[in-house]
């Protein structure tokens, strides 16, 4: 196999000409339905969901009320990489979105490589969203007075992993009654449900349902799916400003005290659940050609989307921060979990429906993304000529819709929301980087027809080396400690839960016997939940690290050194190897500053994610590869071309 074959491209007059050829091909052309409007409110639908509604608290509880920084941080970043997505729409404007880009700015490996990350990000973010669906709904019947089981709610590895930790938890001396709700509802789950042999039944059945539902929607049709997508958005932002208004009246300005009770570092922490929020942007790009404008309102509806919902998202940051103290927001439900703290039970039964239609929503844009992508790989023959076939009456990818509800709800029964919220994650922002670096590549190519669109181009020659000096200046200025653990990979202590869940019966005694002997008070004698014990010594870094120190347990349970601890930094310093050869690169050719301000952004969110979440993704491409070297580089198009 030519290693030159690996990387052969499709022009954007090729692509062009392919499209008005689908019907000689036996593909017919997709119905053209939307206008800008439309993609802004699919913008919304798709954007306003989960990170609104569920992941807005957990970052809220981590970074306090400087949690605005992040979602400012997080916007500009999607705003730069949505200018790239924007040209390359304008240019190309068919179904594919980056895994088109990228066929014709890299070449069709890379072309595969980012089309098979497109179909994990659209699969893993509707098991999400459908997960989170589950969640809101099966609360929503329990307010109504409808109790489903637990194990008929929940996926198996949450329960399994749950299960585990609460039993820890417990031989550590800690109550059923005083264990976290989630890890009460994982215990009950796994201990209640039926068992085939030995292994549990546990399954998520609300997610299958809804995953159904909204397949059935997107086969019968675009104009159904729009319809139905605006009914929804207008729904959950006449909602969104409901709460802004009312909850504005409850705001106490001393829960603003501190505004970064965690520092730089609590911010950061939520960049994962932050840029989830955001995504669903980029799924508009997969409907390119079933606009009626697409170089004028693709680009028009990707930045409206993306400025609405970053007012509302700050908006909304600011009001729950405001009403309660940031500490109580690490809840699955934080909008209704602040009404229900002012005793405001009206409020949260509104927000429960809301959400409710809100996730529908967003699952209806990523259940539709992904049936765009396989048909356009199809299309070009790296997958199966059957992904390509068009409803004759729907004029909807009608084979590819189905196995996309096949392929998102089985696993929707039973993966974990936390693995597969940052699985998405990681496969978007690679996504996002490969069509920012598209943009850069193409940026003096004479050949390509231009669209009506281009992002404005601003040297970076001179500006990306002023831009790392401040960098470092912060870093080893405001930042020198942090920085310097990192550099020279500095022990870390664990924290009490991680240590509690990692202790044996016998190392459990010894500890406790060890904190009552340091307790001069003897304010230990008769309270046995470990984590509570070694969590009230944790206000002071110093008190708690000595006390660590201290105990009868082997250090491999107290710290984190070592190739353990450096593993979780391998994604950080690939970041800051490939920023070092983009200054490089950026001084010699004279990119241009948006898209590679894109890249950059978009690629430390990727090294903020853990190692594990690269290495999933990593087995995740090689997959791909297998699947690209076993059929799809045999049965592409352009073999016919080259022939």
């Amino acid at each position: 196999m030519a290693l030159n074959g690996l990387f052969r491209k499709k022009t954007v007059q090729d692509i062009l000409k392919q499209v008005e050829k689908n019907n000689a091909d036996g593909h017919d052309a997709l119905g053209k339905h939307l206008t800008a409007r439309d993609l802004t409110a699919f913008g919304i639908a798709a954007i306003v969901g989960a990170g609104i509604f569920s992941t807005i608290g957990k970052a809220s509880a981590d970074g306090g009320p400087a949690v605005i920084f992040l979602f400012l941080f997080t916007a500009i970043a999607c705003s730069f990489a949505a200018f790239a997505y924007a040209e390359f729409a304008s240019m190309v404007p068919v179904s594919g979105s980056a895994y088109t880009y990228s066929y014709v700015a890299f070449g069709e490996i890379i072309a595969w490589i980012i089309g098979w990350a497109l179909i994990m990000e659209y699969s893993v973010g509707n098991i999400t969203v459908a997960i989170s669906w589950s969640d809101y709904f099966t609360g929503l019947l329990k307010s109504g007075g409808i109790e489903l089981p637990q194990w008929v709610q929940m996926d198996f590895l949450t329960a399994s992993h749950g299960f585990k930790d609460a039993t820890a938890l417990m031989q550590g001396g800690k109550e059923f009654a005083n264990l976290s709700p989630a890890l009460q509802d994982a215990y009950t789950a796994w201990t209640t449900s039926p068992m085939i042999g030995s292994f549990h039944f546990v399954a998520d059945l609300p997610a299958l349902l809804i995953i159904v539902l909204i397949t059935a929607l997107i086969y019968r049709g675009m104009k159904e799916s729009r319809n139905a997508s605006n009914i929804m958005v207008v729904v959950k932002l006449c909602v969104v400003l409901l709460v802004i208004a009312v909850g504005i009246f409850y705001v106490d300005t001393a829960n603003w005290d501190p505004f970064a009770p965690n520092g730089v570092t609590g911010v950061l922490k939520g960049v994962s659940a932050v840029f989830f929020a955001y995504i669903g942007f980029d799924a508009i790009s997969t409907t390119a050609e079933e606009c009626k404008d697409p170089q004028r309102d693709l680009p028009r509806g990707m930045m409206w989307a993306i400025i609405i919902c970053t007012l509302l998202y700050i908006a909304i940051a600011l009001v729950l921060t405001g009403m309660v103290n940031f500490s109580l927001l690490n809840v699955g439900d934080p909008l209704a979990f602040v009404f229900q703290e002012l005793d405001l039970k009206w409020m949260s039964g509104i927000i429960a429906v809301s959400a409710v239609v809100a996730m529908a929503s967003v699952l209806l844009v990523f259940q539709m993304g992904q049936p765009r992508i396989w048909m356009s790989m199809s299309r070009d023959g790296l997958l199966p000529k059957r992904f390509s076939r068009v409803h004759p009456k729907y004029k909807t990818p009608s084979y590819a819709t189905i196995v996309t509800g096949f392929v998102v709800a089985v696993p929707a029964l039973f993966l974990n929301l936390t693995l597969v919220t940052d699985l998405c994650s990681i496969g978007t922002l690679f996504a996002f980087v490969l069509v920012c670096a598209g943009v850069l590549v193409l940026q003096n190519r004479t050949d390509i027809p231009r669209g009506k669109f281009k992002t404005p181009y601003v040297n970076s020659k001179f500006i990306m080396p002023v831009l790392i000096i401040i960098g470092l200046v912060f870093a080893f200025g405001y930042n020198k400690k942090a920085t310097m653990d990192f550099i020279t990979n500095e022990t870390q202590v664990n924290n009490a839960e991680a240590i509690v869940t990692s202790l044996n019966k016998e190392e459990t005694q010894k500890v406790y016997d060890y904190l009552v002997s340091i307790d001069p008070q003897n304010k230990t004698v008769g309270n046995p939940d470990l984590e509570v014990l070694l969590s009230k010594y944790h206000k002071d870094d110093a008190t708690y690290s000595n006390v660590i120190a201290g105990l009868p347990i082997a250090d491999s349970i107290k710290y984190e050194s070592g190739f353990s601890l450096f593993k979780h930094k391998i994604p950080m310093w690939i970041f800051l190897i490939v920023l070092a050869g983009l200054v490089v690169w950026s001084f010699k050719s004279n990119l241009s500053l948006i898209p590679l301000l894109g890249l950059i952004c978009c690629l430390y969110m990727m090294a903020e994610l853990s190692v594990w979440n690269w290495i999933y993704f990593g087995i995740w491409l090689l997959i791909g590869l297998v699947i690209y070297f076993g059929f799809s580089h045999k049965n592409s198009k352009l073999n016919d071309v080259e022939a």
